[in-house]
């Protein structure tokens, strides 16, 4: 099986799909919470104009241009936490942006966190609220630091993995870089 580490260095295309049925779990003031991804999104850089360093490095974006494993946090809209995991080389500006995911620990929490009882992680500011995940986590490692992602000890089969356009941004939308755990029951 992949280490985490090895694969956050492959190129954020091959890498995105495979964080499906990851995990990303915080414990901030005592307090655990566990998400399963089900949904990411692909950033290329510098050759993506949906990328937040399609025009280069600020201060904004310079957690981007990180080692694999870096969190890049950013406000959406003035709004929403949201976070990102840096892919590939370091000077490289490709992410994975953590779109949603499944709480399957640390309910109670995320339930306050997001102030309702459902859908308290079905989309990125949501998924971000949920987990605590602040501005100040923005350049830390999620190899070593307070937000930790470990990939599943089975992960789902390719089958189960669909791509589709990504959503939420107005340029490059024509691009399959949205990739999604189908569910089945």
């Amino acid at each position: 099986m992949t280490s985490l580490a090895a694969l956050l260095e492959e190129p954020v295309l091959d890498a995105a799909p495979r964080l499906l049925g990851a995990t990303v779990t915080t414990r901030f003031d005592g307090a655990l919470v566990v998400v399963r991804l089900n949904e990411v999104e692909a950033y290329v850089g510098a050759d993506d104009p949906a990328s937040h360093a399609f025009r280069g490095r600020t201060r904004r974006n310079g957690s981007m241009f990180g080692a694999a494993g870096t969190l890049y946090v950013y406000r959406s809209y003035g709004l929403h936490w949201c976070m990102n995991v840096v892919t590939g080389a370091p000077n490289v500006p490709h992410a994975i942006l953590l779109r949603g995911g499944i709480v399957v620990e640390g309910r109670a929490t995320a339930v306050q966190r997001r102030g309702r009882s459902e859908h308290l992680a079905d989309g990125p500011g949501k998924l971000t609220q949920a987990l605590g995940v602040l501005g100040e986590h923005d350049g830390t490692s999620v190899l070593t630091g307070p937000v930790r992602v470990e990939l599943p000890d089975h992960p789902p089969p390719e089958s189960r993995i669909v791509s589709t356009p990504r959503i939420g941004i107005s340029k490059a939308v024509e691009e399959p870089w949205r990739f999604v755990l189908e569910h089945r029951d």
